[in-house]
Formats: C-alpha cells, structure tokens, sequence
C-alpha cells in the first residue's frame, strides 16, 4: 500500500512540475507561451495544455507554427522500454477499454482535423525500444513522428508497414486518416529525477519572479497548490490571471534578471524547447537529418557564418551573457571559438545535466579534490604530423578514436588522449569553473604535443558542452583544427564523421606547413 502510494504521488509531482515548467514562462514577456492549462482538454491528453503566439512559436517538423500542445505526463517508479504495439493497448495508459492511439485519433479529429498546427505528446520516463520500428520512426529534434519513415515503404511486410497495418486497422480507418493522425503524434523523454526538475524549476522561478524554496526544505507547495487550483476549477490560465492567482497565493516574489539567454539548437530537447525562456535562438535544426548534416559542406559554408553571425551580435552589447547550446559537439566548439578567451565576455553555460545547470568560470571558488586531466601519447605512424586528441570526459573514447585513426585518418602520426585522473563519467566535471580548467589543461597538453602547431589536431570530444565551449575559446593557441562526430546512434556504423575545420579555410597543405589562413567573419 504504501509503496502505490508513493507511485501515485510521485506521478502526481511529476506532473506538477512539468506544469509549472510551462506555466512559469507566462511571466516572461518575450516567451511565446500565451496559455497554459492543467487537466482539461481531449481524454489521455488532458495533463498539460501549452498554447504558443504564432508569431513566436516554434515551427514543427514541417516547418508549420506549433500553435498549441496536448500532453499526457506518465510517471514510472522502475525504468523500462515501450514500443508501437502498447500504443494499441489499453493496459498501457492503465484503462478498461480504449488505447491511447484510439484516444489520440479522438483529440486529432476534435482539435486537429487538418493535422497542422497542433501535437500530442506523451512524455514519459519510459524509453522507445531502441529494437521496436516506432523508435527509427520517431525524430530526436522534436519527438515527432517522421512521415517519411512511417511511410518509407509501400507495403505492410516492411517493419514500417507492420506498424502502419498494425494502427489502422486498430483504429478502423485508411491510409490517409493515418497519416493525418500521425502527423500530430510526438513522444517524449523526461530523463530528469524529479529532484531535478525541482533544481531547473528554482533557476526558472528565479529567472521570472516566483518564490524559490531552499532546496533544503522538504515541502515544495508548488506540487500541491496546482491540483488546489484545479479542485476549484481553475485550470486554463493566460498571462494576466496567472499572475494574479500567483500573487494571491503568495507565490510571487523578486525577478533576478541577470544575463540575457541565448541559445542554439541542432536538435531540440523532450519539452524543453529553447524558445520557450531564450531571448533569441538560433535555429539549425533543419541543416540536419536527426544527428545527421544533410551536407557536409554546410558547417563551413552556412552554419559557421549564421552562428558567427548570431554570438557577434548577442555578444555585443553585454559583458556577461548565458548560451544554451542544444547542440552538437562540434557547434559547441565553434561557438567558443567565436566569443573566444580574449572577447572580454563572461559567458555561463546552461549546461543539462545531474547537479548544477549554470555553469561558469567564476560560479564557485575552486576545490582541490576536483578530478585533474591525465595524458598519454600513443604513437601511430612515425612519419605523418597530425595528432588526434581523445578527450574523454564522460566515457572512454580511446578504442573508438584508435580505430578510427588507423583506418580512416593516414595523415596522424600520433594519438593524444586525455581523461580524468579519477577515470571517465557522468560527474567527473563538477561545474563551470571545474569546466573552464580542464579546458585550460587540455589546450596545455595540445600544445605541448605540437609545439611548432605543424598538422592538424584532429579533435574527438565527449564530453560537458560547456567543457567544449571553454576549450574551443583557445582554438587560437591550438592551431588548425578539426571536429568530429560521433555517430551515437547507429545509423551509421557507429563511427566518426569529420565536420568542421577551423580556421576556415584551411587546408591540409597550408596546416602541415603551420599556416594559417587569414581569419574570415
């Protein structure tokens, strides 16, 4: 009993907190959401409610205005998979009857009869099985369902036709309603703990003007005021009433400010879409195919100069100034190239992640325990002068990278790998400050392994991104280099992809020669 308890009350919490995670930006003047709603609207889609101004709005997979957003929260004490087939099955959503693809065609066909400007999303803790169909047919960027996958084969013996067969005829309709319907369908992943999104909650109420509670008090009242709310009826809320319910519950308190936010994106996070609390974002998503550059001449040709473009601008009339980088490793060393060490800006880094989200150079003072970058220089190819730099921060990346090397890169001669004292993981860079001197110790030891900057270091991070933006403001001292990607999903072999060279332009002759070519803007 007391273990349906605390599933029931933790489901309830989840929930809340989500709520307010939306809710909240209704204090901020320049966020696009106008309305947000707490248990109403279409059955199974009923938990939260997000409607956005559509001359702000995020664009949807296609490219339309996201006008509004239904979602069913689903909250599970024990981790798990799920796949297309549960979809059809009551028992997933825990009813007698109807399935949650039954109750999604119903919200399709009453709020979203022509399948554009609305979507309903289940956000869960689960994750889509990385076996079942459904997961290759749902897009990373927005949790979307990709039309081209589910219909990337015209019969029903394909893995995507058994899932098409599987809904339709579940659902009793043809093709074309399908198609509709799936056009409105997004999954989400909530990887944060709720302690978590308790953390990310106190920045953002900070951020907007609402009372923030210590993290050392055990009572969170914003988890019981909202279900209050609803027991009264009150449950869509606009910019004006939220305030001043806020205000009559005592919830308001001082707006800290602080430095304007911007961000970047190549990919877009479960629920938490950038243009919701970012002052501008640049958008790059449609430069790529999931995780994937749909050309490879795009990151000199168009997205270098657009994110040059956009961080000179930002960067120009502030001292200190906030980037969140949803974005690859190879944006997020650009982007520290562009505001480099000798910008005289301060930049915080809104880093996801376990513990602290904002992280910057001078956000704590400094402790002798953190863990120090070791290295070791495995020699390749004693007549070449590249040298390949594996930093692995998070996880090991050496055999990856020596593999690589051996087979697809005959012009390194040496391979640099740098890593944790304490080994690679999760919490071994503790924080922005801790960020900022790993990336100091590792531009030393690049340095120290070319002297004369003669080749290219060929550089394969994992690692923070803000670990990544600190290292990419000493590109300078680094010389000529060049960024890779690392396939993580698999649809590629599970390897490298070289991306961006920096300075631009330059070659493999003039790096060998350790010539630069001039700076371009």
């Amino acid at each position: 009993m007391t273990q349906a308890v605390t599933v029931r009350r933790d489901g309830d919490t989840f929930q809340a907190r989500l709520f307010w995670w939306h809710a909240a930006r209704l204090l901020d003047p320049e966020s696009p959401v106008t309305r947000v709603a707490f248990k109403t609207g279409p059955k199974s889609f009923d938990d939260i409610w997000v409607e956005y101004d559509p001359a702000r709005s995020a664009l949807d997979q296609y490219g339309e205005p996201l006008l509004r957003e239904h979602m069913q929260c689903k909250w599970h004490v024990t981790p798990d998979n799920y796949g297309y087939a549960h979809l059809v099955d009551p028992e997933f959503i825990n009813a007698n009857a109807r399935s949650l693809l039954q109750r999604a065609r119903d919200a399709q066909l009453a709020y979203a009869q022509s399948g554009v400007g609305v979507r309903f999303k289940l956000v869960t803790n689960w994750r889509l099985d990385r076996s079942d169909p459904l997961r290759a047919m749902v897009g990373n960027r927005s949790g979307a369902v990709r039309l081209d996958r589910l219909y990337g084969s015209l019969t029903d013996n394909s893995k995507a036709g058994t899932v098409r067969k599987a809904w339709r005829e579940h659902l009793g309709i043809d093709e074309d309603e399908l198609r509709l319907l799936a056009r409105t369908l997004a999954f989400g992943e909530a990887n944060d703990t709720l302690d978590a999104l308790r953390d990310n909650l106190d920045i953002l109420f900070g951020l907007v003007g609402l009372r923030r509670i210590p993290a050392n008090h055990s009572a969170f009242p914003y988890d019981d005021v909202v279900f209050q709310w609803m027991a009264q009826g009150r449950l869509e809320f606009d910019r004006s009433s939220f305030k001043s319910i806020c205000a009559r519950e005592g919830l308001l308190g001082p707006a800290q400010g602080g430095p304007r936010i911007y961000g970047v994106k190549s990919f877009e996070h479960a629920f938490d879409r950038l243009e919701e609390r970012c002052h501008a974002v640049l958008d790059l998503i449609p430069a790529f195919d999931e995780r994937y550059i749909r050309s490879d001449q795009d990151w000199e040709g168009t997205l270098y100069p657009a994110l040059h473009r956009f961080l000179r601008d930002a960067a120009k009339d502030h001292a200190r100034l906030r980037l969140a980088l949803d974005a690859h490793v190879t944006l997020a060393f650009a982007a520290g190239s562009i505001i480099d060490i000798k910008s005289g800006r301060t930049v915080e880094l809104d880093q996801r992640g376990t513990g602290r989200r904002i992280w910057a150079p001078d956000d704590v003072d400094r402790d002798p325990q953190w863990p120090t970058l070791i290295a070791e220089t495995v020699q390749l190819r004693s007549d070449q002068s590249d040298v390949a730099v594996a930093i692995g921060l998070t996880h090991d990346v050496v055999a990856d990278v020596q593999r690589y090397c051996e087979t697809s890169l005959p012009s390194v001669g040496r391979l640099l790998i740098l890593k944790p004292n304490t080994g690679p993981g999760a919490q071994s860079v503790a924080c922005g400050r801790h960020a900022f001197e790993l990336a100091d110790a590792a531009s030393t030891a690049v340095r120290t392994a070319r002297p004369h900057q003669v080749g290219l270091a060929h550089l394969f991070v994992a690692a923070p991104n803000a670990f990544t933006f600190f290292l990419g403001q000493r590109r300078t001292a680094l010389g000529p280099v060049r960024l890779y990607e690392f396939d993580f999903d698999g649809g590629r072999g599970r390897s490298y992809m070289p991306a961006l060279t920096l300075p631009l332009g330059v070659s493999a002759s003039n790096a060998n020669s350790g010539v630069s070519p001039p700076a371009r803007s």
